[in-house]
């Protein structure tokens, strides 16, 4: 048998539970960053793509001006080409807006060589100088840049969603290769300014709605988690807790095992000068009577002596039950001789029987002296829980398998604390009792494959249900 604790036995449970929880806030804490990684990268290529949409545009727009509107007015103006002048500057915004038609362009500026904005969609801003910054320098040595303007508070920009996000590019606007060669290879610089705040505004919606599908997963994972483990705990602590009541019936059976083979061998041995003295005390009750009827010596030696002799019975019988002898037989008619045997008690003591047996009662396998001496003792205890008298029920109901005998009094009932202690051998409430009666009716009962059971009636008084099998097991 292991002789592990339980608390020892439940510790590597412990561990698996602690690996498990730990092992999913590990793969929840994983999946967040995955997310965020994901979401960089997203937003990476948002960018990218944004970067080349502005490419796209602006190589667009610089074919489109330099047809429409360099050669026009460097042919009308010959080669002076004023950006001031109303005819000029009305050509470049239709042009320009006609070029730009659905395309997503917040804003467009136009900057001369000399870093003046020549050209813009917000007029407030045309002919300020020096607004490029480095995006223009880059621009006039060839080189097409971005960069990213975000605005919103201190939450916003750090979590990487602003609430405005601009990108805005420069790229330099090129003479025909043509025409390079007598002008230089540029015009000027365009800034094309985009707003990509609803990309990024449905990336962070993305993001949330990972993280929260994520969470309720987590969540309903650690939810079975938490109820598996629970489940797990309680069904290895009712194992843990039957193995040691199992050790204790086993320890308690060991030494009852051997107190009842004591007891049965000491019991064989006062059974014989037990019996030399009953006979001896009849004897002399006899001549005693013929000198002195009145004495009651003999006869309260003869007593005593029957009633060490049912001691030691009980004794025998609970230490070493016997085998039933299975025959057939009608529980209804064992029953029947026990009331006639207890008639005169039952009449002198104000006494009721009511029986109540179910109609066609099964014949059963049994040995019929062993139930009469169980349904005996169980009869004889309802008594006595009654000293006043009272009734004591008799019901007997069958199925195909099963005939369930059932015993109720009208008496105080059993405490907690008896009850607790009903089954214990040498437990008795009596005076004269040796706590054996009910052992051995379990005993018999159980040696038939049947079970008794003993309840408080709520009504008041107690019950015992005697089970046994209609074919023998």
């Amino acid at each position: 048998m292991n002789n592990t604790p339980p608390e020892e036995r439940i510790k590597p449970f412990r561990l698996v539970k602690y690996f498990t929880f730990t092992g999913l806030i590990v793969i929840f804490l994983v999946t967040i960053i995955l997310s965020v990684l994901n979401t960089l990268w997203v937003k990476s290529m948002q960018r990218q793509n944004s970067e080349d949409y502005a490419r796209s545009l602006i190589e667009n727009l610089n074919n489109q001006i330099f047809v429409q509107v360099i050669v026009p007015i460097g042919v009308m103006f010959k080669g002076n080409i004023q950006f001031s002048n109303k005819k000029t500057f009305e050509l470049m915004d239709k042009v320009v807006r006609n070029t730009l038609h659905s395309f997503e362009v917040e804003t467009l500026n136009f900057y001369g060589m000399d870093n003046t904005i020549l050209y813009s969609f917000d007029s407030d801003l045309i002919g300020r100088k020096n607004f490029g910054g480095t995006g223009f320098q880059q621009a006039l040595e060839g080189k097409i840049s971005s960069k990213l303007v975000q605005r919103g508070n201190f939450f916003e920009i750090s979590l990487g969603f602003p609430k405005v996000v601009r990108l805005i590019t420069y790229a330099p606007l090129r003479w025909e290769p043509q025409f390079a060669r007598l002008s230089g290879p540029y015009l000027g610089v365009i800034e094309i300014v985009q707003d990509i705040s609803g990309d990024y505004q449905a990336i962070f919606r993305t993001q949330i709605l990972v993280v929260i599908t994520c969470t309720l997963i987590m969540g309903a994972l650690f939810v079975v988690l938490i109820f598996v483990v629970k489940r797990g705990e309680g069904i290895i602590q009712k194992r843990a807790m039957e193995r040691l009541r199992l050790k204790e019936r086993l320890g308690r059976a060991e030494r009852l095992s051997s107190l009842g083979e004591m007891a049965a061998g000491i019991s064989h041995e006062i059974r014989n000068p037990l019996g030399i003295i009953r006979s001896s005390a009849e004897l002399l009750k006899k001549k005693v009577t013929k000198i002195d009827p009145s004495n009651t010596i003999p006869d309260i030696i003869v007593e005593e002596a029957n009633r060490l002799n049912q001691i030691i019975t009980d004794f025998i019988n609970f230490a070493k039950p016997r085998s039933p002898n299975l025959v057939p037989c009608r529980i209804e008619e064992v029953l029947d001789k026990n009331i006639t045997f207890l008639s005169m008690q039952i009449e002198e003591n104000g006494f009721t029987i009511k029986q109540n047996y179910q109609n066609f009662l099964p014949e059963i396998q049994a040995d019929a002296a062993m139930l009469y001496q169980s349904f005996l003792n169980i009869l004889i205890n309802a008594m006595q829980a009654m000293p006043d008298g009272g009734t004591i029920g008799i019901d007997i109901s069958a199925t195909e398998k099963i005939l369930t005998i059932n015993f109720e009094d009208e008496g105080c009932g059993i405490s907690d604390e008896v009850m607790g202690k009903i089954w214990d051998p040498f437990f008795t409430t009596k005076e004269m009792g040796t706590g054996l009666g009910l052992g051995v009716v379990k005993n018999l009962i159980e040696s038939h494959g049947g079970s008794i059971q003993i309840l408080n009636r709520s009504q008041g008084g107690a019950s015992v249900t005697v089970e046994l099998p209609v074919e023998p097991t």
